[in-house]
């Protein structure tokens, strides 16, 4: 994809005038759907190291401590679905907007805790030794218990009884049961949603604009100080001393940022290699929580746009990075605990991405894209055209609206309505 075009002013001249990150990202040229498959790769092959018995992952050293290689993925997620989601705003209401955002991460999400749970749980107990009928108890830490203390996406539970406590390297590490340590970012990204949602409902988006980038300035100052001074605002505002979820939500709101002005914000090569050299400076040498971030979230965007068409159909129509993301762990956990991590880091990464990418095709195929259908089925209609429906609707059957005398203004309204002799 070129980054100039060429606009006659005058007899013989021309003038380049760059493309905006909105025509760059026009439509579906472009190569979002792959890099959030590789990012979400990227996740278990970062997550091998700890699950394998490998020992820490060695980004964490190149980076002098400010990331692994999956916060780094995790993190190119979050500015990708900053801007995705709210262009998505920028076209919808609230009620659709939410409509659409609970359909595209629950049902895929309740449907892993549900597979996890009464599936794959059960089997590797059975496979311990331990009778079926002894699973299904009401004892802490039960089935049960797994899905009602997760499935608002704030995690009360990683672990299903002690299933993986001893039989696993990670269960060794840490001396717990973990199932799935990959589902704990989703909450984050749900309160992201709802930060954009509230933007939609007050008309930020289209009217308020300004408000988008002076909540991701306030969000950068909060970066600031938890990273100079860690557990500083503890004692202040200790929800916003959680170093994780401002690091993600400044993230994603550099994301929404580009997104409400992507028709002003440049793409170009030079710009794109600027901000890729100080993504790779500052993850080397210290400022990446800070000002790496900023340049990182418009590298991630620039690359989706830069990549070669003839690869901008993969994720296009079919998303699997979600899937791939949710059930990455799970298959990971899986597969130490049949020993398969013995095999060697290579191979174990492998193994797991391979039967992950299994799990999200039919993830997608048999619930998400499914999910998605009734995008425009009720609640995403709309607040217009619901309202809309309730002031055509008519009197109830039977029933008309008659005169009433003034003397009468204090009568019970259901004797002021008459039965109506047709």
């Amino acid at each position: 994809m070129t980054t100039t075009s060429k606009i006659a002013f005058a007899p013989g001249k021309a003038e380049q005038v760059h493309l905006s990150i909105a025509e760059a990202l026009g439509g579906h040229r472009n190569s979002l759907g792959l890099l959030r498959l590789i990012l979400a790769s990227v996740v278990i092959f970062d997550h091998a190291f700890p699950l394998g018995g490998y020992g820490a992952d060695p980004f964490w050293n190149l980076t002098r401590g400010q990331a692994s290689l999956g916060s780094l993925a995790v993190g190119g997620f979050f500015a990708i679905s900053g801007y995705l989601i709210t262009k998505s705003g920028m076209t919808a209401d609230v009620v659709q907007f939410l409509w659409r955002r609970v359909l595209r991460i629950f049902p895929a999400y309740w449907a892993v805790l549900l597979f996890t749970a009464f599936i794959v749980a059960p089997i590797v107990w059975v496979s311990a030794g331990q009778s079926l009928g002894s699973y299904f108890t009401l004892a802490p830490n039960n089935p049960l218990n797994y899905f009602t203390a997760n499935w608002d996406l704030n995690i009360g539970t990683y672990g299903i009884y002690d299933i993986y406590a001893a039989t696993t390297p990670y269960g060794r590490e840490v001396g717990g049961s973990v199932f799935n340590g990959s589902t704990w970012t989703l909450i984050y990204e749900w309160h992201c949603y709802l930060i954009i949602a509230a933007g939609v409902a007050f008309g930020v988006l289209k009217g308020a604009k300004i408000l988008v980038p002076v909540v991701t300035m306030l969000l950068f100052i909060i970066q600031i100080v938890n990273v100079t001074n860690p557990g500083g605002l503890a004692a202040i505002a200790p929800y916003l001393s959680d170093q994780q979820r401002i690091t993600l939500t400044f993230t994603f709101m550099l994301g929404a940022t580009i997104a409400i002005y992507s028709k002003r914000v440049v793409y170009s090569n030079g710009l794109g290699i600027l901000a890729g050299a100080v993504m790779l400076l500052t993850l080397r040498y210290g400022g990446f929580l800070t000002i790496g971030l900023i340049a990182g979230s418009y590298f991630v965007l620039y690359l989706a746009a830069r990549l070669p068409r003839q690869v901008q159909w993969i994720g296009a129509k079919n998303d699997y990075s979600y899937g791939v993301y949710i059930y990455g762990f799970l298959v990971q956990q899986i597969t130490a605990y049949m020993g398969w991590y013995k095999l060697g880091y290579v191979l174990y990464s492998v193994i797991a991405l391979v039967l992950s990418l299994g799990l999200a095709w039919l993830s997608w195929h048999l619930v998400e894209k499914r999910a998605m259908t009734l995008k425009d089925w009720g609640p995403g209609r709309g607040w217009n055209y619901w309202m809309t429906r309730v002031r055509a609707s008519p009197w109830p059957r039977g029933l008309r609206k008659v005169a009433v005398p003034s003397n009468l203004a204090r009568v019970p309204i259901d004797i002021q309505l008459k039965e109506d002799p047709k």
